[in-house]
């Protein structure tokens, strides 16, 4: 997930939301979906403001270790072999680069 979260890193939204769209990786519809509920997010935060005329990027993205599910395989000879599931959370931060411009006057 994180080799994925770099890929998108900085960039504007269209055109990471083309990466995850055409990535092969298995956490890339996963990251589609929350892009696109941030994207909502931030639509519903700022409502006078359009998504064509905000020139929306990923400000930021970070992945962090989730609970782990901890299952027991058959082995030979009566042993078992630990299975570890792991799960992770993932941030993304939406914001507008005219905002930015502004706040750094």
């Amino acid at each position: 997930m994180r080799l994925i979260a770099d890929l998108i890193r900085g960039k504007k939204v269209g055109h990471a939301l083309n990466i995850l769209k055409f990535d092969s990786k298995s956490g890339a519809p996963k990251l589609e979906k929350l892009l696109l509920s941030a994207i909502a997010n931030w639509q519903e935060k700022n409502p006078a403001d359009s998504i064509e005329t905000a020139d929306l990027f990923v400000k930021t993205i970070f992945v962090n270790e989730g609970r782990q599910l901890k299952r027991l395989r058959p082995a030979p000879q009566g042993r078992a072999y630990r299975v570890r599931k792991r799960s992770n959370h993932v941030t993304i931060v939406v914001d507008s680069a005219a905002q930015n411009s502004s706040d750094s006057k």
